[in-house]
């Protein structure tokens, strides 16, 4: 696992990141389709049409080497990575394209984005869910993710 002291350098870095990849995907991504926002507004985001998805071979990690061993340490992002949420850009594998499961999982990680207040916020908690024992993926905000996708998609 990854120290408090560590935790509280990296934070900065890997909101930056964050805030980047949001830009590419908003930039490069795709808009939902309607049964997607109609998805979107049942969990309750409240700017659907702002999300983007984008496709992309692999969930790229950042380049920074402290913050690149954080993601691969927590388990975050790994080669085998379907999807992840940056607020309203999100990255989704291409061979999970088109699993509602999987973006019903993604959109409920905008809506918390959306509830906590932004990167800064979201990424505090979540971040600090993974590191803390039991780790990810047994945090409550991505507890509530999977109880939202069992709930939404049943």
């Amino acid at each position: 696992m990854i120290s408090q002291a560590v935790f509280k350098m990296v934070l900065p870095m890997a909101c930056a990141w964050a805030e980047e990849q949001e830009a590419v995907i908003l930039r490069d991504g795709v808009a939902l389709t309607a049964s997607q926002i109609a998805d979107a507004r049942h969990i309750g985001i409240a700017h659907p049409e702002r999300v983007r998805l984008r496709v992309v071979e692999e969930i790229p990690l950042p380049l920074h080497p402290l913050l690149r061993e954080a993601a691969e340490i927590t388990g975050l992002i790994s080669p085998r990575t379907a999807g992840l949420t940056l607020r309203y850009g999100i990255f989704i594998r291409s061979e999970s394209w088109g699993e509602r499961r999987l973006v019903v999982h993604e959109l409920a990680h905008t809506a918390q984005y959306e509830r906590l207040g932004g990167f800064q916020p979201f990424l505090e908690q979540y971040l600090y869910e993974c590191i803390i024992p039991p780790g990810y993926p047994f945090g409550r905000l991505e507890q509530e993710a999977k109880r939202i996708e069992r709930e939404t998609c049943a």
